[in-house]
């Protein structure tokens, strides 16, 4: 935490089965109700927590990302996946395909 300032971290999901699509996360705007939920077929999702912005960039309506202002959840494989052999695969060999699903579903909570 003290090294990244705040989150940066990769959650292994609780999957069944490899590859089927599984809820992996719920997040609710209190105030609004805004509600987003994610569900994916990767393993694992990284959690940022906007550690490293500084107000440098700008988003919607010309509104500078500030320090923690925000969060990102990044559907993927486990970080060092090539080097643990006990991680699911990320191996790829020449002609193959990869595909992957991710959802992110938006709604209103009443």
């Amino acid at each position: 935490m003290k090294n990244g300032l705040g989150y940066d971290h990769n959650f292994v999901l609780n999957k069944d089965e490899e590859g089927t699509m599984t809820w992996a996360a719920t997040v609710v705007e209190p105030i609004s109700g805004r509600k987003m939920e994610v569900f994916t077929e990767e393993p694992g999702m990284q959690f940022y927590g906007g550690n490293f912005l500084d107000g440098s960039d700008s988003g919607k309506s010309g509104k500078p990302y500030g320090f923690r202002e925000s969060f990102a959840l990044e559907t993927q494989h486990f970080p060092d996946s090539p080097n643990q052999a006990n991680f699911p695969s990320i191996i790829l060999n020449p002609g193959e395909v990869y595909r992957t699903a991710t959802i992110y579903k938006f709604s209103i909570e009443q």
